[in-house]
């Protein structure tokens, strides 16, 4: 019998992946558009969390800033393909670390946040790395990063993304546990805020363009 909080879940799902996905394709000023809404939301749950912390607030804008720029920056300049790669790895890691640490549970791994255990863990790599290379197996092509043949490369690639993903999930939850929020807000039903549902990715997004940066800079056309 599915509970209601994971039925809450699966019916936001439906509604926030077509849309994203949508405005993900769309690209362009669509999708600057609907990532300027998603900041703004994510800027006043931050400030939420961080009241009469205004140093902590302000180092959290420019973050939330950069994370965002890097976000248009990859979709813009390094492609849909890969992109649409990066959000499949950080929403099958949310995916492996709930099931996992839902059904198998075992020992936690942190007091930070209380429902994350060891077997979580585990699953959101095992899971992100299933369908990472699912993902570059038949959709892959286009992108000149995924077409590296080298599997050691593709594996730590699809590891240190979930990695990332994981330790940003950490980060906003620890930040919640000092303003003792549960959630960082409730527009999204089963999911809390969109803090909640995206911690993994505002990380891993600046790290990643940080990543590709010296590329960038040397050689544009290598990964477009």
């Amino acid at each position: 019998m599915i509970n209601k909080e994971l039925q809450k879940r699966i019916f936001s799902s439906i509604f926030l992946i077509p849309v994203s996905i949508f405005f993900i394709i769309q690209g362009s000023y669509t999708f600057i558009f609907f990532l300027s809404l998603i900041f703004l939301v994510t800027v006043s749950e931050w400030f939420k969390m961080t009241k009469n912390k205004d140093l902590l607030r302000i180092f959290g804008l420019f973050f939330l800033f950069f994370s965002f720029f890097s976000t248009v920056y990859l979709r813009q300049y390094i492609g849909l393909n890969f992109f649409l790669f990066l959000i499949t790895v950080c929403i099958f890691t949310d995916i492996g670390g709930y099931f996992f640490g839902k059904t198998i549970k075992g020992p936690r791994l942190t007091k930070v946040s209380p429902k994350k255990t060891y077997s979580g863990v585990i699953g959101s790599f095992l899971i992100s790395l299933l369908f990472g290379l699912i993902y570059i197996k038949y959709l892959g092509q286009k992108s000149r990063i995924l077409l590296e043949t080298d599997p050691i490369f593709i594996i730590s690639l699809i590891l240190s993304i979930s990695l990332v993903s994981q330790i940003g999930d950490l980060i906003i939850s620890y930040f919640k546990r000092k303003a003792k929020l549960k959630d960082t807000g409730n527009i999204l039903p089963g999911h809390g805020g969109f803090l909640d549902r995206i911690d993994g990715i505002i990380f891993v997004m600046p790290i990643t363009y940080l990543c590709l940066l010296p590329i960038l800079i040397n050689k544009l056309n290598l990964i477009k």
